[in-house]
């Protein structure tokens, strides 16, 4: 296997690269990432000496240089996570979003298609030789109501410009399965968290606003309701998608861990009250409620029994046993939240 990894100085990407690392099935891993702001090889230190490990600095808009990785390193795997994903960024700055989420992924698509396809190895045995997994959101889904979950047959209905350039890279994908015959399987998480993770999401900032005792903003009535997936459960989910999915199949990974926000805040207020008690204690007096941003969608919640069923699957971690290792990360690394926040 050579594996490409697109985004793989993300946060996913990351803890991903150092769990699959060392896989016995793995020739050589090439992480493929053109290090915006939320793409740090600070996240990377424990494998960029490894034999294996190959770095590729490449913008995905840039199709020749894209075509370029795929040849040059023969790859035969693709585990693509390279996207620009947060919300308020896309409702602010949406041309980002289209030409990374749609363009990028294209390029990455017609790469594959071309060398694959011209090699013939699609046509003498796509299960084994190639594999392309796209990872996605469930945002692409929309809100929920009060009850039910959203399952691979739950029709897209996205409601900011990051969750419709990602359902429209989930469609580029379908495409090229049923015109092309690329072997692809498709992944839609729930929330990701742990460490690594960039600090303009809920779970980092809320960590260190607590510690830099400033106010913690919660948006509307704190009420939305995400559910949370620890990030080596994920990244142990997408390995075993792309190694045991069925090509042209989606499989939605979840946490079964439904928490509203303000429930996730008070939580982690408690808890660097409890690992920091040097900093006075009464943490939930710093949270302060702010107009909602558009579009919010008020609940999202993942039916993952058919990635348990047809792969064996299930998260190992709990919100809570998640969270504290999350939280105990963040207060461990001040010297990776510095260098990370740097302009």
């Amino acid at each position: 296997m050579n594996l490409l990894v697109t985004g793989g100085a993300g946060f996913i990407g990351s803890n991903l690269i150092s769990q699959v690392i060392d896989h016995q099935s793995v020739f050589r891993l090439v992480n493929l990432d053109c290090l915006t702001y939320a793409g740090r090889l600070e996240n990377l230190r424990s494998v960029e000496a490894h034999p294996k490990y190959r770095f590729e600095q490449v913008d995905l808009r840039d199709r020749s240089s894209v075509h370029r990785v795929i040849r040059e390193h023969g790859i035969t795997h693709v585990m693509h996570l390279a996207a620009e994903s947060h919300v308020d960024r896309s409702i602010s700055s949406p041309g980002d979003f289209i030409t990374t989420n749609i363009n990028g992924t294209f390029n990455l698509l017609e790469a594959c298609r071309i060398e694959w396809l011209k090699s013939g190895v699609v046509a003498q045995n796509p299960s084994e030789c190639v594999r392309f997994l796209h990872v996605s959101t469930d945002e692409v889904y929309g809100s929920l109501g009060a009850t039910g979950l959203f399952t691979e047959s739950t029709p897209y209905a996205p409601n900011s410009p990051y969750s419709a350039s990602k359902a429209s890279s989930d469609l580029l994908v379908r495409a090229y399965f049923h015109t092309y015959g690329l072997p692809v399987v498709t992944s839609n998480c729930s929330n990701n968290y742990g460490p690594h993770q960039f600090p303009e999401k809920l779970i980092p900032v809320v960590i260190l606003k607590v510690l830099q005792r400033k106010q913690v903003p919660v948006y509307g009535d704190g009420l939305n309701i995400r559910d949370w997936l620890y990030v080596e459960d994920h990244a142990n989910a997408l390995w075993t998608v792309l190694n045991q999915g069925v090509v042209g199949e989606t499989y939605n990974i979840g946490g079964h861990n439904e928490w509203a926000n303000i429930h996730i805040v008070e939580r982690i207020c408690d808890l660097i009250d409890e690992m920091r008690p040097d900093l006075g204690g009464g943490s939930r007096s710093l949270i302060s409620f702010v107009t909602d941003r558009p579009g919010h969608d008020r609940r999202y919640a993942i039916d993952a029994s058919k990635i348990q069923a047809d792969l064996g699957w299930a998260p190992a971690h709990t919100f809570e046993t998640g969270i504290r290792a999350t939280v105990r990360w963040y207060l461990d690394h001040p010297e990776w939240v510095a260098a990370v926040s740097k302009p």
